[in-house]
């Protein structure tokens, strides 16, 4: 009795767990939404690259945005 019941429990949890993947990303008709400006991490990308270069420039470290420089701020 006891290890029916295991079983049983078992399988729903294996059936939810492959219902739980069946919607993995943005589906064609969510993109439109996604798309909006409002929608977008950085509102202003001028003022995004301007904080990025002062962060490169206080760590003196370059990479990952796409341009080189040192500890000193120069390019």
């Amino acid at each position: 009795m006891r290890y029916s019941s295991l079983l049983k429990i078992g399988a729903l949890c294996f059936v939810g767990g492959l219902g739980a993947c069946s919607s993995m990303g943005v589906e064609p008709w969510e993109r439109d939404v996604l798309a909006k400006e409002e929608m977008q991490l950085t509102s202003d990308p001028l003022e995004a690259g301007i904080d990025d270069h002062i962060y490169f420039s206080k760590e003196a470290s370059s990479g990952g945005r796409g341009f080189g420089g040192g500890g000193c701020g120069c390019n």
